[in-house]
């Protein structure tokens, strides 16, 4: 997974006032996590929940309980509706946009469900439960439904968003974004 660089943006320092750019960041970061939770079998199966399982696990868990959840309610609540309305009237647009955010939408809900039976499995982990372990079916499932999502977005749904939007678009999908995390407005 390689995040796409938008022009005038770097993701280290991306922000809600690149909301693009941000979203970009994001999958960076749930890479990083991803791999944690391949790394987090083997140790497992070697250590048990010891005190380093139980930090991976307490950190993955705090990253998809929140930062995901708010990169996916950016994109439901803010970036698809925005998009959808830009080409409500477009006979071309319209068909191609509808259906990339209905499959986008529907990874958002396949990901939610499989975050949660994933989740039973490391908060036992984080609570160094006596047969606490993580299935590398689940895992393996869990990451591969996440590499194919964030590929649809690069390669599909960002560049078509960063095509589409007007600058007010921007500005409000990033008030929106920074009023989801509580974080006050930029001057």
């Amino acid at each position: 997974m390689k995040t796409n660089q938008f022009p005038g943006f770097s993701s280290p320092s991306a922000s809600t006032e690149a909301p693009l750019e941000m979203l970009a960041a994001c999958h960076g970061r749930v890479e990083k996590q991803c791999q944690t939770l391949l790394r987090l079998v083997p140790h497992l199966q070697a250590h048990g929940a010891d005190p380093s399982a139980r930090q991976a696990a307490l950190a993955v868990m705090r990253y998809f309980d929140t930062a995901a959840q708010d990169h996916h309610a950016d994109e439901e609540q803010d970036l698809f509706p925005a998009l959808l309305a830009l080409t409500a009237d477009s006979a071309t647009e319209a068909p191609r946009v509808r259906a990339l955010t209905q499959a986008l939408l529907a990874d958002h809900q396949r990901i939610g469900g499989l975050w949660r039976e994933l989740r039973q499995a490391l908060a036992a982990v984080a609570e160094a439960q006596p047969a606490a372990e993580l299935s590398i079916e689940q895992v393996n499932g869990f990451v591969s439904a996440y590499q194919r999502h964030i590929e649809l977005e690069e390669g599909e749904l960002l560049p078509l968003a960063a095509r589409l939007l007007s600058d007010a678009d921007i500005g409000r999908i990033g008030a929106a974004m920074r009023q989801r995390r509580g974080i006050g407005a930029i001057d």
